[in-house]
């Protein structure tokens, strides 16, 4: 179970993290509590608070699910209080710590940090280990250079997974900022070659739908079928008319950035069915549920959207007799809107050029993240936010073993990340927000 090159690793940054990685098997606490000392170190104020997620109110998204379960989490916002004159900044990333999963397919101890062929491995590190410990180094490095000569500087370390809510949280309880950046590595394939402005929105559904066994005791009524209602097929007939729609959908609502890259701008599809017991092949069930997922760009609203989908099974509906006086469900699972920042905004301006500098290229947007947190600071109080993070993959959340980081990448996401502190905070604005295009 391991690899053949050793642990030691020379980069002060590298050697938090892994810090971060071991200290994740003692629980979430534990992890803010070791960003908390770290902050502290660089002279940042310190405030933790716990909330429950299923209390936070937020905008522009909805959950039928309980968040984590009623579970109390935890928020750590550490200040490098600043010039009140100069432009601040908001910095978040999640110390989210997850159970174990695969534990024995791991190729090392997922709780010990190991470099192998450039690659740093070890559970949570891509997902957002990383981004914790890049904001905590790259505040430091930049206070030590230029702390007298920039505005406020604020990292939060705030759960997300599982509806958390936690940068919503910190939102609504008042905190702003002139800007926001949100670390996290990116499983895209470019790493830093890559800018998080645009976040598409997404809505998650459920239809049930009714069917009639026929009037039969015969346990297999193959025979019978004929006089009974099957559901599935009622479902087929929804389902052909949502991708109807969804095709209609693509012709008609385009988003260039999005369009550009992934082909269409919105889609739909049906991730799951069922019926029946998968051994009573015989029989007739009497229901059959179907589920799916619809995904929107930034510039459409949330409800309009369900509208569609709601009229477009209601004239199913108002043309099938069966249906018509037995009508389908629809439950709205899950629903988040979808937020973008322009690329002619300053602080836009200001993390391209940054990110040109430390890597020598110009990033790209990558307009195909659903419902990616940076949506949050845009949405809830209308602050400027965009994403950025080295290359990572095989991430925990997605039941994958051996989650990493591109080790040279986040070296570069960590000078970055302080190139960007310097610039903004220390006024290459005028003081004030600069927003756009926010949805």
């Amino acid at each position: 179970m391991g690899y053949t090159e050793g642990n030691l690793l020379s980069q002060a940054p590298l050697e938090y993290l892994s810090e971060l990685v071991r200290t994740q098997s003692q629980g979430e606490v534990a992890v803010q509590s070791l960003i908390a000392k770290n902050m502290e170190q660089s002279g940042c104020e310190l405030e933790f608070y716990d909330y429950f997620p299923t209390q936070v109110p937020v905008k522009g998204e909805f959950s039928v699910n309980q968040a984590e379960n009623g579970q109390k989490r935890r928020v750590l916002i550490a200040t490098a209080k600043g010039d009140p004159n100069l432009p601040s900044l908001l910095i978040f990333a999640h110390p989210d710590c997850e159970t174990v999963k695969n534990f024995e397919k791991w190729k090392s101890d997922p709780f010990v940090a190991f470099s192998h062929n450039g690659k740093l491995f070890g559970w949570g590190v891509a997902d957002d280990l990383a981004g914790c410990a890049c904001a905590v180094a790259a505040i430091k490095v930049t206070l030590e250079r230029k702390r007298d000569l920039l505005g406020d500087i604020i990292f939060a370390s705030t759960p997300s997974k599982s509806y958390a809510r936690g940068v919503a949280s910190i939102l609504h309880r008042g905190l702003t900022a002139d800007a926001s950046l949100y670390l996290h590595p990116a499983e895209s394939g470019s790493g830093m070659g890559e800018i998080k402005a645009v976040a598409s929105g997404q809505l998650e559904f459920k239809i049930s739908v009714s069917g009639s066994a026929p009037d039969t005791s015969e346990p297999g009524h193959t025979a019978f079928s004929h006089l009974g209602v099957n559901p599935i097929d009622k479902a087929i007939k929804l389902i052909d008319a949502l991708y109807n729609l969804n095709e209609a959908r693509n012709l008609r609502v385009i988003h260039e950035k999005i369009h550009k890259v992934v082909g269409r701008s919105t889609n739909l599809h049906i991730s799951n069915i069922i019926s029946n017991d998968e051994n009573r092949l015989s029989r007739l069930n009497e229901t059959c549920t179907f589920g799916g997922a619809i995904s929107f760009p930034p510039g459409e609203d949330m409800r309009d959207v369900q509208e569609e989908i709601e009229n477009t099974i209601k004239k199913v509906v108002e043309n099938d007799d069966w249906l018509n006086l037995n009508p389908p469900n629809i439950s709205w699972v899950s629903g988040v809107t979808g937020a973008e920042v322009d690329e002619k905004s300053l602080f836009y301006q200001i993390v391209s050029s940054a990110t040109k500098k430390i890597t020598g290229k110009m990033p790209y947007v990558n307009p195909m993240h659903t419902s990616s947190d940076i949506r949050n600071p845009i949405v809830e109080a209308d602050i400027p936010c965009v994403g950025l993070g080295c290359l990572g993959g095989n991430l925990t959340q997605n039941n994958k073993v051996d989650e990493w980081i591109d080790i040279n990448d986040f070296n570069r996401m960590v000078e970055v990340t302080s190139e960007i502190i310097e610039r903004w905070c220390s006024g290459e604005q005028k003081k004030g927000r600069t927003v756009s295009k926010c949805v």
